[in-house]
């Protein structure tokens, strides 16, 4: 990711969650004179005037109406998009949790993920990519889990989460074809942070080696540094928190 000499903008969305919280607040240090632009179900404040957050119910026509807000608010030809990071995403609820046996498969749960994990980054994507031109150097960036390689899976079970991530990672290599085509100086990475201490990972935390629990901002260090170091004439990347390939 170079430095511009033009203002940049970075876009969150599922800024809620504990780790884009971290990520912005990483964002805005590294970046003064930058924009945030943030979004998410929930109404959050920023005590920072580059920081504008609106809430969205993520339906396809509030995202169409979110997207011409911001293009006609903030895009010029002098500010441009620098990255876009999805944070949103599901593992379970009060109704639902990981299937330990096929015998524990239900539908809705897998529709309630895959509506979160895959679809929603999509619709986004499909709003956003307009705004893409061939000068643009853009890194998207979606929190994908290692759980959804297919190579990597030797344990079985959770498989409504780990479908999802696969399925969010094979719609992200097509969408790196895609923007490659039409923004050759823009790439795409697929993070995994690792377990960290977030209300996603809570009632999973019991298992965790010593040392493998992340704090948000940790897990937001490393991010940022897999963003700032991404080599856009790469098409995608499949990364850890230490920058390691994952296997797809």
């Amino acid at each position: 990711m170079d430095n511009a000499k033009d203002k940049s903008l970075h876009l969150v969305i599922g800024a809620s969650s504990k780790i884009a919280l971290a990520f912005i607040k990483k964002l805005t240090e590294q970046n003064p004179t930058d924009v945030v632009v943030s979004f998410s179900q929930k109404t959050l404040k920023f005590n920072s005037e580059n920081i504008h957050h609106f809430s969205t119910n993520y339906s396809d026509e509030s995202i169409s109406n979110s997207v011409s807000t911001f293009q006609n608010t903030y895009l010029s030809e002098s500010v441009r998009i620098k990255t876009i990071t999805f944070f949103n995403g599901q593992l379970h609820s009060d109704l639902y949790s990981p299937e330990k046996s096929i015998r524990q498969f239900d539908p809705a749960y897998a529709q309630a993920l895959f509506n979160s994990n895959v679809i929603t980054p999509m619709l986004w994507l499909k709003r956003l990519v307009k705004l893409l031109n061939r000068s643009d150097n853009c890194v998207v960036t979606a929190l994908s889990a290692r759980v959804g390689s297919i190579e990597d899976n030797g344990l079985g079970g959770w498989y409504s989460y780990r479908s999802s991530k696969s399925a969010l990672n094979m719609m992200m290599k097509s969408f790196a074809i895609e923007l490659k085509r039409q923004s050759p100086k823009s790439t795409v990475l697929l993070f995994h942070p690792g377990t960290t201490d977030t209300p996603l990972s809570k009632p999973f935390q019991k298992n965790v080696p010593d040392g493998k629990l992340f704090e948000p901002e940790f897990v937001a260090e490393c991010l940022y540094k897999q963003v700032a170091e991404s080599d856009n004439n790469d098409l995608i990347n499949y990364l850890d928190w230490q920058g390691q390939s994952i296997q797809w």
